[in-house]
């Protein structure tokens, strides 16, 4: 009978061992050429916001050389009803982060598997999105692809949910969504001016739904998170992780807790290529960690060496923009990288206050998540995620 119990708990400490096993390894700083006591300054900078009220909490992790060196819960992941602790763990509303993990990352696989090119026509697979057409002159210009990727479209930033409930309802059909976002006003001539669109990347997502038959959501767990082993990433999360999801604003009484914050996003029934997608900072460090390996993680190959340098090079046909395809590395939406990271570096950020920046000269990665909406909307992060940054990049005293 003993024998039996032991045999019974070698094999359950082997079973969850292998089930809970972390995909990528906790080193000290030293070992990877970070001075630990620099890095411990994000501690003091970050409890400060929040001492502030900027933000109810956040959780860091930052990576170098394909392990964790730093890994922090800090504050709260909640203040209404009651305050609740903020953890590790805790699943993320990415907000726009879904722009470069998710829908990005379905229209490059695209490419890759021959199916797309940048070069296409947005018309040759929305039929009703117009063409630009010159009110001076009367000449017209195609929106391709890589206008999208790159939101030199000319498409406006956003549009009011409001309306768009009000002529087709809510839930409102994303292919209604993207007819009504092809015959709005242009802002200019494609490929002339920068403008950030979410309306662009709700039109990419329709576009990976036309030609692989698989919506946003689908695609991305088939292609990139379950491949990667990203277990916690996804759009509407089941009610078994909602424990875990971190509250962002509180809207009719109640905080959004597992529900897409953005309202064109939620309008969609929560998948969508603006937003949507909810994920945790190890998840992200693994996706990261893929990117700085030029697409490889854990033998398993998720993009080309290519493919991830195209993404995340400035585009060479709009250098003015100041991003790549999908990626942002020298925009004016860029400061979440800070001060001291290269030329090469890239990231994103997202409405709710969330952050990912990649540096690959120094193979590093900064994950600072934050739900700096809750409870009303009010919070700041744009300068601490600078500061967090530049902390990070500074601690590296080994290139």
């Amino acid at each position: 009978m003993r024998v039996q119990i032991r045999l019974v708990i070698i094999v359950f400490f082997l079973v969850t061992g292998t089930l809970f096993a972390r995909p990528l390894k906790f080193v000290k700083p030293e070992k990877v050429g970070m001075d630990s006591r620099h890095l411990a300054l994000v501690n003091g900078v970050i409890d400060s916001a929040i001492a502030r009220h900027e933000i109810p909490g956040a959780v860091l992790l930052v990576l170098r050389q394909g392990n964790i060196v730093f890994r922090r819960a800090y504050g709260n992941c909640q203040l209404i009803p009651q305050p609740r602790e903020m953890t590790e763990s805790m699943i993320f509303d990415l907000a726009s982060i879904t722009k470069p993990v998710a829908t990005t990352s379905c229209i490059m696989k695209l490419v890759e598997l021959g199916k797309i090119r940048l070069w296409d026509r947005v018309e040759d697979y929305i039929p009703t999105f117009a063409s630009y057409v010159d009110s001076s002159t009367g000449d017209s210009a195609s929106v391709r692809i890589w206008h999208l990727l790159t939101h030199t479209s000319g498409l406006q930033p956003y549009t009011n949910a409001d309306s768009v409930s009000a002529r087709f309802g809510d839930p409102c059909p994303t292919d209604s969504l993207v007819t009504y976002i092809a015959q709005l006003p242009r802002l200019n001539a494609p490929g002339a001016e920068f403008h950030y669109s979410c309306l662009g990347f709700i039109t990419l997502a329709h576009i990976v739904k036309q030609v692989s038959g698989y919506n946003v959501d689908e695609f991305s767990q088939q292609y990139i998170f379950r491949p990667l082993g990203m277990r916690d990433t996804g759009y509407l999360p089941p009610a078994s992780k909602r424990n875990r999801c971190v509250p962002t604003e509180v809207i009719d009484g109640k905080p959004l807790i597992g529900v897409v914050h953005d309202p064109l996003a939620r309008l969609q029934g929560g998948i969508s290529g603006n937003a949507g997608l909810f994920s945790t900072a190890d998840d992200l460090a693994i996706f990261a960690s893929m990117m700085l390996q030029k697409g490889v993680f854990k033998g398993k190959r998720i993009f080309s060496p290519l493919t991830v340098e195209r993404m995340t090079e400035i585009y060479v046909r709009v250098v003015f923009a100041g991003r790549g395809l999908g990626w942002d590395l020298d925009s004016d939406y860029s400061t979440n990288g800070g001060d001291l990271f290269g030329p090469h570096s890239f990231g994103h950020s997202g409405y709710t206050g969330t952050s990912i920046w990649l540096d690959p000269e120094t193979r590093t990665a900064v994950i600072f998540l934050t739900n700096r909406v809750h409870p009303d909307d009010s919070g700041s992060v744009v300068p601490l995620r600078s500061k967090v940054a530049n902390i990070v990049a500074s601690a590296i005293v080994t290139l």
